[in-house]
């Protein structure tokens, strides 16, 4: 698929997210959002200290747990959507620490700038953009997070080099995505459906962490992984798919 039309699909099945209009099964397949924020890394005490709208269940992990966020520390999340990740790492930081979260979805910023302005949350800023394109200066963050985006970029070296460009150096990145146990079959990465369910775009694990140091950065390990698995995935993709938590570091 042509790198926009990927993006439009993508933008269309989130924003029918954020609008309430559709939701997004996770491996468990839970019954609600909290249930799938559980299923996948988050805590009750987690879903109590944020807005109840902010949990979409749309992650495969928690990055704000294996963050080490600290007071007063400047936070980017790619790929924020609502919030939840957003308003997590808020109440770690700070009210002397920023968060900014930049998500493609129209739909998704005007609900994160909302719910943030509804409970007070005065150190973080929601904005437009694309992760190939951060609407973010250089140099000027301490922390990168996401929690299962960059695989629905469709180039990934350029995402990480984004992310370097704008972190501070010694800045780190912890990033919850899924990538793959080898190849893929063709008419998989060709499904648009596929792309907006966070599968068609993974890539290889290997290939994805020489990614991620491609784009220049070091200590790169992976600090946890899990298979990835739904009751309708296609019988191809089984066994094929991980769900991994990264860590990087931006040299001095």
């Amino acid at each position: 698929m042509k790198n926009q039309s990927v993006k439009d699909v993508i933008k269309d099945r989130y924003g029918k997210i954020a609008r309430g209009e559709q939701t997004f099964c996770c491996p468990t397949c839970g019954p609600t959002p909290a249930d799938q924020s559980l299923a996948v890394g988050y805590t009750p005490e987690d879903l109590q200290l944020v807005p109840e709208l902010a949990v979409l269940g749309v992650g495969c992990g928690n990055p704000t747990a294996l963050a080490d966020l600290k007071e007063g520390e400047t936070v980017l999340d790619l790929g924020s959507g609502a919030g939840i990740d957003v308003f997590l790492a808020a109440k770690k930081v700070g009210e002397s620490g920023r968060v900014i979260g930049v998500d493609m979805t129209e739909d998704m910023v005007a609900k994160g700038s909302l719910l943030a302005k509804q409970h007070g949350y005065g150190n973080v800023d929601f904005r437009l953009g694309y992760i190939e394109q951060l609407p973010v200066d250089s140099g000027t963050v301490d922390v990168v997070i996401s929690n299962c985006v960059i695989n629905l970029t469709p180039d990934k070296l350029a995402s990480f080099r984004e992310v370097h460009r704008v972190l501070k150096p010694g800045g780190r990145i912890l990033i919850a995505d899924l990538v793959t146990a080898g190849e893929l079959p063709p008419e998989v990465r060709a499904s648009a459906a596929a792309w907006a369910d966070c599968l068609a775009g993974a890539m290889e694990k290997e290939a994805y962490l020489a990614t991620i140091r491609q784009a220049g950065f070091a200590a790169v390990t992976v600090v946890s992984e899990s298979a990835y698995a739904a009751p309708e995935m296609d019988e191809r993709l089984r066994g094929k798919i991980i769900s991994v938590k990264v860590r990087g570091l931006k040299s001095q």
